[in-house]
């Protein structure tokens, strides 16, 4: 049986797992947009390129979502508050390593292992959540996990701009370091062993799986910068499709799979999964495009450029403390189709930078984009539990974080690669033509973002209609 430490529940002392998961949690998917804004001071100081930038951005997301669901397998296994503090530790020494780097090559290398150490502590923390709470204290903590990994993926846009402009890039990876100690500490002294299961870690299917998402990323980040003709774009992609046949071929024929494929035969899942990649994309694809284009283009520092996408910030955190309540009262095909549909929308709003070139053409859709994120996050980590028997839910959980990473990877490859292809040519940045070019690329971008959002909205509506498990969130 699990161990458990009974609590009165009217102390703070009940809260302090749920206090130790939300400061992990904030910790690492900080991470995930920090550089965002101040990858162009990082770029010039380390003399990297395009694409270069591009990775120095999304390779912490592109090993996030590699190998959240085989941390999650060797988590069942190992233990998963074990696996977590190994990953917590892991990530702060690698995090101190971003700070000390020489080298672009350097810098992408530490953040891959800051990638590989926050899927080890993203894969266990909200089962380790769930574990922790019931009934009405589960739904509640759900809820306050789910605003803190939206608030702290907006978040780090803000906090990237601001310490870059004040103190320096180093900064915003040495300015977190005493975080990582004091998360750690707090972890190891609140958090239980979990029971260790059964069986064997699915090393094939974490291996096919990581190196597919790798190889994809790979693909389109390498295509806008080399074009998608070139002999490295066709190996990625013929490496991409391999991969992708073998993790099915071996899901499918794993005595103990990370993902068991009987999971997608529940239309509830498949949702889940659908809402995830679709709302993370739209909402958190375009940051390093946005960045790029505001400080280059339209001549704003870091710190302006910070400000200006903090209206996206404001935006989740406003609909999620006023609504998080009542939205888990209502059917989840609403609220998650709905408010990716809604992203979708605040997406193309941004079309208006074709006519008017400038930030304020992207304020409606950060303000709509923010909004429409603050209704999904407080809701999704009970959908995505719920979704599944109970048996699963921790595999679910990881899929579904999986999911949106990988959204959140494959949005900043293929955003990146729209701006590319507009600008690569144009003539310098500031001038009224790279001014243009830059402008159409960011339309591109987020065009992109909002057919993809209206899809995955609408068919994600439809697939939570009527959920398999639960109609409803409450209770």
């Amino acid at each position: 049986m699990t161990r458990t430490v009974p609590v009165d529940t009217h102390t703070p002392r009940h809260w302090l797992p749920l206090v130790s998961s939300c400061l992990g949690t904030f910790l690492l998917l900080v991470y995930t947009t920090i550089v965002t804004v101040a990858v162009g001071p990082i770029g010039a100081e380390l003399h990297a390129g395009f694409g270069a930038r591009l990775w120095i951005v999304d390779v912490f997301t592109v090993a996030l979502a590699g190998l959240l669901l085989g941390m999650g397998s060797l988590s069942d296994v190992l233990g998963r508050r074990r696996v977590y503090l190994v990953g917590l530790t892991v990530f702060g020494l690698a995090t101190l390593a971003c700070g000390l780097v020489g080298s672009a090559g350097q810098l992408i290398a530490a953040r891959a292992v800051q990638g590989v150490a926050g899927a080890a502590m993203f894969a266990t923390i909200l089962p380790l959540v769930g574990l922790s709470y019931h009934g009405r204290d589960r739904a509640r903590a759900f809820a306050v996990w789910g605003t803190t990994a939206g608030v702290a993926g907006a978040a780090g846009t803000l906090a990237g701009g601001v310490v870059t402009q004040l103190v320096g890039w180093r900064w915003i990876f040495l300015g977190s370091l005493p975080v990582c100690v004091v998360a750690l500490v707090l972890a190891a002294r609140s958090l239980v062993e979990t029971d260790r299961a059964p069986g064997r870690v699915d090393a094939p299917g974490i291996a096919s799986f990581t190196v597919a998402a790798s190889a994809g990323t790979y693909t389109v980040i390498n295509g806008g910068d080399r074009g998608f003709t070139a002999v490295s774009t066709l190996l990625g992609a013929a490496l991409t499709v391999l991969a992708a046949l073998a993790f099915v071929l071996v899901e499918r024929a794993s005595a103990h799979p990370m993902l068991p494929p009987r999971l997608f035969g529940t239309r509830a899942f498949v949702g889940v999964l659908v809402v995830a990649f679709g709302y993370y994309f739209a909402t958190y694809g375009p940051g390093p495009v946005l960045s790029a284009w505001l400080q280059d283009d339209t001549g704003l520092s870091p710190l302006a450029t910070s400000l200006v996408l903090t209206g996206q910030i404001v935006a989740f955190f406003l609909v999620s403390a006023l609504l998080s309540g009542r939205l888990h009262a209502l059917p989840p095909g609403r609220v998650l189709g709905g408010a990716t549909l809604l992203i979708g929308f605040g997406c193309l709003t941004a079309l208006a930078v074709y006519a008017e070139p400038g930030w304020l053409a992207l304020a409606p859709a950060l303000l709509v984009t923010g909004a429409g994120a603050g209704m999904v996050s407080p809701v999704f980590p009970a959908v995505a539990i719920a979704a599944v028997p109970p048996a699963f839910g921790g595999t679910a959980a990881a899929a579904a974080n999986s999911s949106r990473q990988l959204g959140l990877a494959l949005g900043i490859a293929i955003c990146g690669a729209l701006f590319a292809r507009r600008t690569t040519g144009a003539e310098a940045p500031g001038s009224a033509t790279g001014a243009e070019a830059g402008a159409a690329g960011v339309a591109d971008a987020l065009l992109c973002c909002g057919v993809l959002a209206l899809v995955t909205g609408a068919v994600a509506w439809w697939l939570l209609r009527t959920p398999d498990r639960a109609g409803r969130l409450a209770g």
